[in-house]
């Protein structure tokens, strides 16, 4: 088929250093346009990158088959309904919405238009994560126990230290959906979370309970003077002894992977692939549940 012709919602940091690149060097897509709130934003990066910026939402969906969004939870759960409700398929950022109401209806929405969706998971599109996860067959019994730990200062200085939603929300909602869906995606479905804490300065400590019986604990921060980031996932017991370390050094690499394989899955009409929407609102349903128990 012809190239997919893609565009760009954001101009943000993340879009600047990974969407924008990435969607401008794949040979299986089109970087059709980009749209931001601000015009002068959204004008600079498109002319970095020789595509067009356009004035309105309505304008870039007339124009492309499928979005990317690079943009605050508030913003994304409003406008990926409106993309999928004009048929456009999507890529998506994590969390799916800033609120588990909004990504119950944005879940919905897109599965009722029948689109193909994927996430920006970026770890699970990170060979040696991939790797690390082939390694489990199954859900793990309750002999096994798991761990994950991010700690970070990114909201300390850098290019998200300026972030309102995840100054906010901590790091909860932008580090713990990579978190919850690697430990889910090892051990087994998160069925429960048994407890969760949040502390100073945004140390967040959840307990989760897997379907098979495993047990997994999160540690993770994004106000801590660590740098370079600390990120371990680890699982102990019948599943065997399994640990990673390794994280993407270019995020543009684990686009360009996602880039192949949502092409593929949108040739084949494919619409419950393992980042699809439906995955990114299981893990915010896990993510709500330690928020109000916090």
């Amino acid at each position: 088929m012809d190239r997919l012709r893609i565009g760009l919602v954001g101009a943000g940091p993340w879009a600047r250093t990974v969407h924008a690149p990435a969607l401008a060097a794949h040979g299986g897509v089109s970087f059709a346009g980009v749209w931001t709130r601000r015009p002068e934003p959204g004008r600079e990066l498109a002319a970095s990158q020789g595509t067009v910026a356009v004035g309105t939402v309505e304008e870039l969906l007339e124009i492309v088959d499928a979005v990317a969004f690079a943009v605050p939870p508030s913003v994304q759960g409003e406008l990926a309904v409106r993309a999928a409700e004009a048929g456009k398929h999507l890529i998506l950022d994590k969390p799916l919405a800033d609120s588990l109401p909004a990504a119950e209806r944005a879940a919905a929405v897109i599965a009722a238009a029948g689109v193909v969706s994927t996430t920006m998971f970026t770890l699970r599109f990170h060979p040696p994560v991939r790797e690390f996860l082939a390694g489990f067959a199954g859900p793990a019994d309750a002999a096994t126990t798991g761990s994950a730990r991010w700690l970070s200062g990114a909201l300390l200085g850098g290019p998200y230290a300026a972030s309102s939603w995840r100054a906010e929300r901590g790091a909860l909602l932008d580090i713990g959906p990579h978190m919850v869906d690697l430990l889910d995606a090892a051990l087994g479905e998160v069925v429960a979370v048994d407890w969760a804490h949040r502390g100073e300065p945004d140390l967040w400590r959840l307990g989760l309970r897997h379907v098979g019986g495993a047990t997994s604990t999160v540690v993770m921060s994004l106000a801590l003077p660590v740098d370079p980031t600390e990120m371990e996932v680890t699982a102990y017991g019948s599943a065997g002894r399994h640990r990673l370390t390794d994280r993407p050094d270019d995020a543009q690499v684990a686009y360009g992977v996602l880039l192949d394989e949502f092409t593929a899955d949108v040739g084949a009409g494919r619409t419950d692939g393992p980042q699809s929407a439906a995955r990114s609102l299981h893990v915010q349903k896990v993510l709500a549940q330690a928020e109000e128990l916090a």
